[in-house]
C-alpha cells in the first residue's frame, strides 16, 4: 500500500467514525471493535514480532476488552476501567511468552510489540468514551473531521517539513470549521483539537513512510487505521479539558 493510498484509507475510516457517531452509540462501538481487530491483525507484522498469531490474539483481547469496558462503564469518567483492562493485557502478554514453543527468541522485542499493540488497539475506546460523554457527539465529529481532512491532505506529495505544516494547518482549519458549525464545541477548542490531530498525523506519516513492511497487506491496514485508533484517546482528553 502506497503512502498516498494509506492516507486516503485513514481519511475514509475517520469519516466513518463521524458517521458512526451520528448514528448512535451502538454503531460507534461496533466500528471501534472492528478497528481494534484490524490493529490486532496487522500490528505484529508491522512491529516485526515473533509468534505473531499469539501476539495478535493478545492485542485483539486487549483492544476489544477496552472497548467493552468503556461501553459498560456507568457514569463518567468512562475511561476509569481501562487501566485494569490494560493491566490484564500486560499479564496476558507475559503468559503468551511463557507458552511459546519456539525457544522464546527476541523475548524483549516480543513483549514490547504486544504491549504497544494493546495500547494502540485499546486507544480506540476513546472514541466510545467521547461519544458517551454529555455533549460528546459534536466533539467526536469535530475530531473525526479534522483527522479525515488532515489525512487526506497528507496524501499530497510535499517536501519535508512543508508536508507536516500543511497537514497540521489543514487539520486545524477543519477542526475550527467543525467547532463553528457544531454545538457545544466552538472555534478555538475545535482548532486546538485539529492541531493536536494534525501533529499526530504528520508524526505517524513520517514514522511509517519508508518502512518496507508497509507493502504487505495487514501491516499496511494496521498502519492506516492506527492514526484513527490513537486519536480516540486524544479527542476524549482534549474534549474533556477544552469542552467539558
Amino acid at each position: 500500500m502506497t503512502v498516498s493510498t494509506r492516507a486516503v484509507v485513514t481519511a475514509a475510516v475517520a469519516a466513518l467514525v463521524a458517521v458512526a457517531a451520528s448514528l448512535g452509540e451502538v454503531a460507534l462501538v461496533v466500528l471501534a471493535a472492528v478497528l481494534a481487530l484490524a490493529v490486532a491483525a496487522g500490528w505484529p507484522g508491522l512491529a516485526d514480532a515473533p509468534a505473531r498469531r499469539g501476539a495478535g490474539a493478545v492485542i485483539a483481547l486487549g483492544g476489544l476488552g477496552g472497548v467493552l469496558a468503556v461501553t459498560f462503564t456507568t457514569g463518567e469518567p468512562y475511561l476509569r476501567e481501562l487501566p485494569e483492562v490494560l493491566a490484564l493485557a500486560v499479564v496476558l502478554a507475559f503468559l503468551h511468552e511463557l507458552v511459546r514453543r519456539d525457544g522464546r527468541e527476541r523475548l524483549v522485542e516480543s513483549v514490547a510489540a504486544v504491549v504497544s499493540g494493546v495500547l494502540v488497539a485499546a486507544s480506540v475506546a476513546g472514541w466510545v468514551a467521547a461519544g458517551r460523554t454529555t455533549g460528546g457527539e459534536p466533539v467526536v465529529v469535530t475530531g473525526a473531521l479534522a483527522l479525515a481532512v488532515g489525512s487526506a491532505v497528507s496524501a499530497v506529495h510535499l517536501a519535508g517539513w512543508l508536508s507536516a505544516l500543511v497537514t497540521i494547518v489543514a487539520a486545524a482549519g477543519a477542526g475550527a470549521g467543525g467547532g463553528a458549525l457544531l454545538p457545544e464545541v466552538d472555534v478555538l477548542p475545535g482548532a486546538l483539537i485539529g492541531v493536536a490531530v494534525g501533529i499526530l498525523i504528520a508524526t505517524l506519516h513520517r514514522l511509517f513512510d519508508r518502512l518496507p513492511v508497509m507493502r504487505r497487506r495487514w501491516p499496511a491496514v494496521a498502519g492506516a487505521v492506527l492514526p484513527v485508533t490513537v486519536t480516540g484517546i486524544l479527542v476524549y482528553v482534549v474534549g474533556r479539558v477544552l469542552v467539558g
